[in-house]
């Protein structure tokens, strides 16, 4: 099972990017988690570019999603609600074929993030796909320089949670893939 993992956060020293990076440190066999590539990178959504038009950054992530069993999102929060690169990526995908029916986790380097999770899910479940029903994955990252966030994901405790929530979305790709092909 392969997930693409996007980071809503353009910071070089992102908690949530280094959360995203140790899932696929961590990811058990059989299931694998490719970082998306930069979403700094995509234009400012526009509707006349869409479709066959697609900007070439668009098109990538398009096949990205495309080709991902499931998406893992990992996000700030900022001003309660989703940061304006994240929202316009999502934007690009809102009207393809792609995305829709596809496996979706939220993730979040903070305990302090139900605004933007809860945003997240209105335009997830909008846009039509599979949310992840089991319990966010989070932690305590916030403020801590990227070594000690990296330890901090890298003891056998958190390693394990990773693992075991990696297996649980998998088995729900699995079934969701199942239901929506079925």
């Amino acid at each position: 099972m392969r997930f693409l993992a996007i980071c809503g956060s353009l910071r070089a020293a992102s908690t949530n990017r280094i959360l995203l990076e140790a899932f696929a440190r961590h990811a058990p066999e059989g299931i694998s988690v490719d970082m998306s590539g930069e979403i700094r990178d995509l234009p400012l959504f526009n509707p006349d570019q869409d479709g066959e038009r697609r900007p070439l950054a668009v098109a990538e992530l398009a096949r990205q999603v495309d080709e991902a069993d499931g998406l893992i999102i990992a996000s700030p929060e900022y001003a309660h609600g989703i940061p304006g690169p994240l929202k316009n990526a999502l934007d690009w995908l809102v009207s393809g074929s792609e995305i829709p029916n596809k496996p979706v986790m939220l993730v979040h380097a903070s305990v302090r993030g139900l605004f933007v999770r809860e945003h997240l899910s209105e335009v997830l479940r909008t846009m039509s796909t599979g949310l992840y029903p089991g319990a966010a994955f989070e932690t305590h990252l916030v403020g801590k320089p990227s070594e000690e966030a990296r330890e901090i994901l890298d003891r056998p405790e958190t390693r394990e949670h990773i693992v075991r929530t990696l297996a649980d979305f998998a088995a729900f790709a699995a079934g969701a893939g199942a239901s929506a092909t079925g």
